[in-house]
């Protein structure tokens, strides 16, 4: 009888080790699981803060972009083509000109005769707000945290040289908060893109949004020119 108690004891003890030998492994692969999904979890999350991080460093000024001009009578264009300077005489615009725009159904074209009817020898166009204000009321607009202005422009022929473009500078009572400019500019007869940086300007009070001006001694037999999608950004 103790030689069969003993030989039970033995057989039992042989199925609880083997028991804990099959229970082991799956307790590891388990406790594995568990920790690949921690892993996984933890690198979605990094994934997910570094995409968050990055979209804020994008848009450190949350600034939007501020039309002057996209297409004619679209409600986000500010600004007006109101501001004629020298021979204005000498000048015809067109914001609602159909001949192959950059983008959407129109772009702006201006002609330049250089006939010299005022006798200056050049004419360009300020884009103002309110129209024609020349700092002697109050007006502007607030367009802190902008870095640059872009536009698309391209000439009838090619060739076409502006002496410069600019925003702001305009003077009086109530001026422009700050100014940059470029130029001078020689267009070819594609649309291509131009970019004027306006990192560390004050830019809280820009009345003259987008201006242009041109000689007749660079083009005296005149020319046409096209602007299109003219933004801040």
């Amino acid at each position: 009888m103790k030689k069969i108690v003993n030989v039970l004891f033995a057989v039992l003890v042989s199925l609880s080790l083997s028991e804990m030998a099959i229970a082991a492994p799956k307790a590891a692969a388990k406790k594995a699981d568990a920790k690949e999904a921690v892993t996984t979890e933890a690198k979605g999350a990094a994934k997910t803060a570094a995409k968050t991080s990055a979209a804020k460093t994008d848009n450190k000024s949350g600034f939007q972009p501020f039309a002057v001009y996209t297409d004619q009578g679209a409600k986000g264009n500010h600004f007006a083509p109101s501001g004629w300077m020298g021979d204005y005489g000498d000048l015809k615009i067109n914001p609602g000109a159909v001949e192959k725009p950059h983008n959407g159904k129109t772009s702006m074209k201006v002609t330049y005769s250089a006939k010299m009817t005022q006798g200056a020898g050049w004419a360009g166009i300020f884009w103002q707000q309110p129209a024609n204000n020349w700092g002697d009321r109050k007006g502007g607009y607030n367009l802190t945290g902008a870095s640059k202005i872009t536009f698309w422009a391209r000439g009838e022929k090619g060739g076409e040289k502006i002496s410069e473009f600019k925003i702001g500078g305009i003077s009086g009572e109530y001026p422009d908060s700050d100014s940059q400019s470029m130029g001078p500019v020689v267009l070819g007869n594609e649309w291509q893109k131009y970019t004027i940086d306006l990192k560390d300007k004050d830019l809280s009070n820009i009345i003259g949004g987008f201006c242009f001006s041109a000689s007749k001694d660079d083009n005296p037999d005149g020319f046409v020119i096209y602007f299109d999608d003219i933004v801040y950004e």
